[in-house]
């Protein structure tokens, strides 16, 4: 049986685990996959503010893991300084993260169940009424501040947790740039800004002429909207998850045997 997106060229940048499990599942679908991850997460010791921190979580009203990143590495870090009480709500920006959460045992989470963004984690009632609540956030060092911005904007007192940091990875990125000039690859599928940027430093300037040949997708028009996107010859926003991506490679397919047909 021939895939959906068949003959397809795809390059994976997600860190190493994730890009492995979503190669896997596209070449599945027909694909040729190039693993090329441009973002990796390393843990961070607690440093003793983040320990204090930690150490009064029960005083908070709403704790918010902007990824399953921040799940994995901030439930470990809790429980260096204790346990999750029991009160404590907690809520997720997107389904992926907040199925974490419940894996962890958390089952009650506050999620958006159609758009996986900060934004749509704002709008749910539970963020909306928040004047003189404690609420922490479980993030990246460095993470976006949109979110809290927004909290404290509503009468929140806000506080993060930052318990990993994202760095560029060590990677041979030749395989890709060599597909790239050989014409092989149609698309590049990024997750967010930073990856982006990673991954046109990754490819150099040998790599930047070929991508502007090929299309990115990405899940979010933020994304899409990133100065380096320029780089490409066209981008498409295909939502989140893995069936998303798929509907969209195969949209980019089609559209190329149409061109194909026409010449």
């Amino acid at each position: 049986m021939t895939g959906r997106i068949e003959g397809m060229g795809v390059v994976v940048t997600r860190p190493r685990a994730a890009a492995d499990a979503l190669a896997a599942e596209l070449a599945r679908e027909g694909a040729r996959v190039w693993r090329l991850p441009a973002l990796a997460i390393e843990p961070i010791e607690p440093d003793a503010a983040l320990v204090s921190l930690l150490g009064g979580l029960a005083s908070f009203d709403l704790a918010v893991f902007v990824s399953a990143n921040a799940v994995e590495r901030g439930l470990a870090a809790v429980r260096r300084s204790g346990q999750w009480p029991p009160g404590l709500q907690a809520a997720a920006v997107g389904e992926a993260t907040a199925a974490a959460l419940r894996d962890e045992g958390i089952a009650e989470v506050v999620s958006p169940r159609d758009r996986h963004d900060s934004e749509a984690l704002l709008a749910l009632p539970r963020l909306q009424a928040v004047r003189g609540q404690n609420i922490i956030v479980f993030r990246g060092q460095g993470g976006r501040g949109e979110l809290g911005e927004s909290l404290e904007a509503r009468g929140a007192r806000v506080a993060y947790a930052e318990c990993y940091r994202r760095v560029r990875p060590e990677a041979d990125a030749a395989p890709v740039v060599a597909a790239l000039g050989r014409g092989e690859v149609h698309a590049v599928s990024v997750l967010s800004g930073e990856t982006l940027e990673n991954f046109i430093a990754m490819v150099g300037a040998e790599g930047e002429r070929g991508i502007a040949r090929v299309a990115l997708v990405v899940p979010h028009p933020a994304i899409g909207a990133h100065r380096d996107a320029r780089r490409f010859a066209r981008v498409v926003v295909s939502g989140h998850g893995t069936e998303a991506l798929v509907e969209s490679l195969g949209q980019l397919k089609n559209e190329h045997i149409a061109t194909d047909e026409h010449r």
